[in-house]
């Protein structure tokens, strides 16, 4: 059983050691959740980036983009509520002055109880084999019902006091839980309190005469204020979406993680405008999508569930997140919500200018429902990284470090290796080079020994090794090794280009 703790260290180091993240402005010791995207990591980061457009916007006619500015109009955030509501419940420790966020602490306990039971599962899964019936079990097995039913009753409690702003409950709950600070075991907590997460800037040369700003917490508004501007230029006709990827930033006092939670981080998110009293099959339809898409990239159906919200936002009459099993245990990935008519209206009110679609078929006007599907790109950068690392035993006993990133995502496609620096190998690797780069990130490398060689190319994750050796001069063929696998077989130099297309080619992962 793989440590959990001791993997998600691996994967820090890994991601250092490699040149895929570097903690920002390190040389100054650094900014605290803040990171850099190194040399690999921006490739596999716009890798991803790429593999949601592409399925987003190029695969759905109904579907356009946008690239909004980060600074907007100071009245967008108090007409969309993040000026009033945008706040984390936060309480500190006044024994290790350390500060949490309240309901994920209380969250990350109610998720104890989930494990505890899943374990009561898998423990009977093997004592009684193939006679084991699932179902019945859960339905009867003291344990299981009881550390369900106190999952259940702690989340929806937890859900109704920030609901109602309660946060003297919150801190009973916490309180009466005897949850206990991560770091040092006390259990002497302060009161919980409202903060609100929106990094504040100023527009203007001189300080008495500048604008009060701020960095935008989030993609979607940019969509939201431009709705009627894409969909008359566009010509859009309802359903239709705005896709958008880009950063947002937001004052976490709690970040944590590695890049699961950091103050600048970055979205693809995709607004989806439905006719009123649609937007729940449109909201079904959109979860399933979704689902697939994150199934596609091979990473294991065991490590995503749907977790649907008790408490809604107040925008939102549904919501659900795909939830990741990252090294510290599940956690939202991306967020599928209704979010009905709410931002629209509320930037008409704000604005005084109509904000409402003419719908032919029904002869009337009407401020569209939107169904948002909002995803972390370091989130899911993390996730594939995560989920790639592997030590391997070989047959030989020895050991192997490789990142199994999907193809299709991996930061580069292939190396490619001349078997030594000399007679004419470095030059026909070159050639091959030149020919392959036009269609895939392909590099380099003569430095050590093959099979050393092999190694690194494992580390980063680059799905194929490409040798020249003696007989390439004769036979104008190479080996190919596969990464996952370790096979190798001899092809031609003119198939290359073929074989690497077919593994890596978006078109046969979505579909």
């Amino acid at each position: 059983m793989i440590n959990k703790e001791e993997h998600f260290k691996k994967v820090v180091s890994h991601a250092k050691e490699y040149g895929f993240i570097f903690g920002s402005s390190e040389i100054y010791d650094g900014l605290n959740a803040v990171y850099d995207y190194a040399q690999n990591g921006v490739l596999l980061k716009n890798n991803i980036r790429e593999y949601w457009w592409k399925s987003m916007v190029q695969m759905h006619q109904n579907i356009v983009g946008l690239d909004a500015a980060i600074l907007m109009h100071p009245t967008t955030w108090k007409a969309s509520g993040h000026v009033d509501a945008f706040n984390d419940p936060l309480i500190d420790n006044k024994d290790s002055k350390k500060r949490y966020r309240a309901d994920v602490l209380v969250e990350d306990y109610a998720e104890k109880l989930h494990q505890k039971a899943l374990k009561e599962i898998e423990k009977a899964k093997k004592r009684f084999g193939d006679a084991f019936d699932e179902a019945q079990f859960v339905e009867t097995n003291e344990r299981v019902i009881r550390y369900r039913t106190q999952q259940k009753e702690i989340v929806q409690r937890l859900a109704k006091s920030l609901e109602k702003e309660d946060l003297a409950d919150v801190k009973a709950l916490i309180e009466e839980l005897e949850i206990a600070d991560p770091l040092t075991g006390s259990k002497n907590w302060t009161d919980v309190k409202q903060f609100n997460l929106m990094f504040g800037t100023k527009l203007g040369a001189s300080a008495d005469k500048a604008t009060d700003l701020y960095l935008r917490p989030e993609t979607a508004q940019g969509i939201f204020v431009n709705f009627l501007n894409v969909q008359k230029t566009g010509r859009m006709k309802i359903p239709f979406g705005i896709a958008q990827t880009g950063k947002a930033f937001r004052n976490e006092i709690v970040a944590r993680q590695f890049i699961f939670r950091m103050r600048e981080f970055e979205q693809m998110e995709m607004q989806y405008f439905v006719r009123p009293g649609d937007e729940l099959k449109w909201y079904e339809y959109w979860k399933e999508v979704r689902y697939n898409w994150h199934l596609s990239l091979g990473l294991g159906k065991e490590n995503y569930r749907f977790h649907d919200h008790e408490k809604l936002a107040h925008y939102a009459n549904a919501a659900t997140d795909i939830e990741f099993d990252f090294p510290f245990g599940f956690k939202e990935l991306e967020g599928i919500h209704s979010r009905t008519d709410f931002d629209l209206k509320a930037h008409e009110e704000f604005s005084g200018k109509k904000l409402q679609f003419f719908d032919p078929e029904l002869n009337k006007s009407y401020v569209p429902y939107v169904i948002e599907t909002s995803i972390g790109l370091d989130r899911m950068f993390l996730a594939v990284f995560s989920r790639a690392l592997e030590e391997e035993t070989l047959e030989d006993g020895s050991t192997r470090l490789v990142l199994k990133i999907p193809a299709v995502i991996a930061p580069t496609k292939a190396a490619v290796l001349p078997l030594i620096k000399k007679d004419g190998l470095p030059e026909i690797a070159e050639k091959i080079i030149e020919e392959l780069q036009w269609d895939f990130q392909v590099s380099y490398d003569e430095k050590d020994a093959i099979g050393k060689r092999y190694r690194r190319q494992d580390a980063i994750g680059t799905p194929f090794c490409i040798t020249v050796d003696h007989d390439t001069k004769t036979d104008n063929k190479v080996t190919i090794r596969h990464r996952d696998s370790m096979n190798q077989e001899r092809v031609a130099i003119e198939n290359l280009s073929e074989i690497i297309g077919k593994q890596v080619a978006i078109k046969n992962w979505l579909k």
